[in-house]
């Protein structure tokens, strides 16, 4: 397969139409090199791949907005200083703080887009049929940038289509109210759908936007303003910008779900995409494992809405290597405890963990047929089947999902490539606990993105298609929908997210909790832990939390993790929060970010984000 794709088109020919001193500034700076850059089907192109450059890279350490694992409750990194996320856990940031913040950024992607709208048809290269596609992608990539800024720090400042030249000032510039943007957005995205086409059949050109990726974004942009942080809650209730506007809606709309419903049926019912599953595996669990890999591995596959090609995944794979069993392994991205205790047990298929008490214990659900003690001997991994170990009772009977994403202590390396090796991670282990340093201090690793078949000693770190969006998603954005719509809908909810649990092995969700059904309370919290699971590590979790509202629970306390100090590997089993130090720390201010300092003194009269 080619691995040339569209993402990493380079484009040196731009840096004389792109330079801009100010991002607010959106004049055509040089009305002669912008001809010339559009008089050519190569620039134009070119134009349009830095275009798409922006789109963000969120699985990967220091991108401009990565980390969304590491930021939320479902990663647990290991590393204790030099890390920009530790800052956001802690709420030690201010609207000084400069990590993460994307404000200038976008508005550069959204400045670039508005250019190339405005200037793609002067390319006469191209036939106006092909115009009218790239001008589509822009016009959605400009909507998408938009949606970044929107869930990071809710309503922002819409440009529209001004002429180029208009100058912004920015002592003119406050934030529109949050239904006007959203107006904006759906009516982008409408536009883009009408034009662009289904597929991409050039895998040269994969990576580039379709009708389906346009209706997917417009799906999660209405799912997240249906959810609780932008549906009218108490926090921002008041809050006006300059010319005296409302930016929230001040009392919730529960018709919002049913704009959600229907945006996330409509990309369901292009019938264009379809869940991975393995279709050489015999075994049924291990078809279920290998389907849940395949997601990655099977590259471009029709579970693929919209994917980014990674060609070269050595900073994520050595990150999820453990130290000292290979080369060059980090083995610093690993899953938090909370995100383990909540794969489904496959014989069940209910979820083990149900809460925690005060000292960090789970509280058991008793019907599940998990088992937080002691040890199985003679366990065979069911993917890797190398000889047998001694596992943790709670390694032991989970869900499909579980062992093809998490590298538990006591488990073998991926492959036998350079023999067996057994990992643990306890003091004087395989892959030692150390205080400092590269090591492992959650108890497990993150395998998902680390294909087996890969001799990560040689060299070999794989590459893979990272989903943007997937129809797992869409059918878990559809379910959620469904629950929480005026004419609730519980047998669709049940039905989509029973397609997603059907891949993994597990038995419908009214099998495992005869007790959800005409229960919606039951059916949500069901719906979310369906989804920390299914999603895990894809970046949608630190925006789940937020959106739902439910981060001054689920992003507040200590950090627990196995005892790895233990110098043994069964007294390492002891869930403890001596590892990992300090706590995450999440106030209400904290759902939506700060306006940057650097945005305040260019921008005097912007409204400020509640408690900033």
């Amino acid at each position: 397969m080619k691995k040339n794709r569209f993402f990493w088109f380079l484009f040196s020919l731009l840096c004389m139409a792109t330079a801009c001193e100010r991002y607010l500034d959106v004049e055509l700076q040089n009305q002669l090199t912008m001809d010339e850059t559009f008089s050519k089907r190569q620039t134009t192109e070119s134009f349009l791949a830095n275009v798409y450059s922006y789109l963000p890279q969120e699985n990967l350490i220091f991108d401009i907005d990565g980390d969304l694992p590491g930021r939320s409750d479902e990663g647990l990194y290991s590393w204790l200083s030099g890390v920009p996320w530790l800052n956001m856990n802690s709420g030690s940031q201010t609207p000084a703080t400069g990590m993460y913040q994307t404000w200038t950024f976008y508005y550069k992607a959204i400045k670039q887009a508005t250019i190339f709208i405005n200037n793609v048809d002067k390319c006469v290269e191209l036939t106006a049929a092909q115009r009218d596609v790239m001008k589509a992608e822009s016009r959605f990539l400009r909507a998408y940038y938009y949606f970044l800024m929107i869930r990071k720090y809710g309503p922002v400042y819409i440009w529209g289509d001004k002429e180029s030249d208009i100058t912004i000032k920015g002592k003119d510039v406050d934030r529109h109210p949050l239904d006007e943007n959203v107006a904006f957005l759906v009516s982008e995205y409408d536009k883009a759908v009408a034009v662009l086409p289904e597929v991409i059949t050039e895998q040269a050109w994969y990576g580039r936007v379709t009708k389906g990726v346009a209706l997917t974004a417009k799906a999660e942009l209405l799912l997240y303003m249906a959810r609780p942080l932008f549906n009218g809650n108490n926090l921002y209730a008041g809050m006006k910008n300059k010319d005296g506007k409302f930016l929230f809606p001040q009392t919730p709309d529960p018709n919002k779900w049913e704009l959600a419903a229907q945006a996330a049926k409509a990309v369901i019912d292009l019938n264009r995409y379809e869940l991975y599953k393995d279709n050489l595996e015999t075994d049924p669990f291990r078809k279920a494992i290998k389907s849940y890999m395949g997601i990655y591995f099977n590259f471009w596959n029709k579970e693929i809405i919209w994917g980014r090609w990674d060609p070269a995944p050595f900073q994520f794979v050595s990150r999820c290597a453990p130290p000292q069993i290979v080369k060059q392994g980090f083995g610093g991205y690993a899953p938090s405890l909370k995100l383990v205790d909540t794969y489904p047990m496959a014989a069940s298929g209910r979820y083990p963990v149900t809460g925690y008490q005060a000292n960090g214990n789970p509280v058991i659900d008793p019907q599940s047929g998990y088992s937080e003690d002691g040890f199985v001997n003679n366990f065979i991994h069911p993917l890797d089947n190398f000889a047998p170990i001694k596992a943790h009772k709670s390694t032991v009977g989970r869900d499909a999902r579980f062992y093809a994403s998490v590298l538990a202590n006591g488990f073998w390396w991926i492959n036998t490539y350079h023999g067996q090796k057994l990992v643990t991670f306890h003091a004087g282990g395989t892959s030692p606990y150390t205080q400092s340093g590269d090591c492992v201090k959650a108890g497990y690793l993150w395998r998902r993105m680390s294909d087996p078949s890969n001799d990560i000693d040689q060299g070999q770190w794989g590459q893979f298609s990272w989903p943007f969006y997937r129809l797992a998603e869409v059918y878990l954005d559809y379910a959620e929908a469904c629950n929480e719509k005026p004419s609730r809908n519980e047998a669709e909810a049940l039905l989509y997210i029973n397609m997603v649990r059907e891949r993994s092995g597990l038995n419908k969700l009214e099998e495992a909790y005869p007790e959800v059904l005409g229960n919606q309370t039951l059916l949500r919290e069901l719906l979310r832990k369906e989804r920390m699971v299914e999603l895990a590590f894809e970046g949608h979790r630190y925006y789940d939390i937020r959106t739902w509202m439910i981060a001054e629970k689920e992003f507040n306390g200590p950090y627990y993790t196995r005892n790895l100090q233990a110098t043994n590997y069964e007294d390492s089993w002891a869930r403890t929060t001596e590892i990992f130090p300090g706590r995450m720390v999440f106030r209400p201010q904290h759902y939506l970010f700060p306006i940057y300092q650097d945005q305040l003194s260019e921008m005097p009269n912007i409204t400020q984000n509640y408690g900033w």
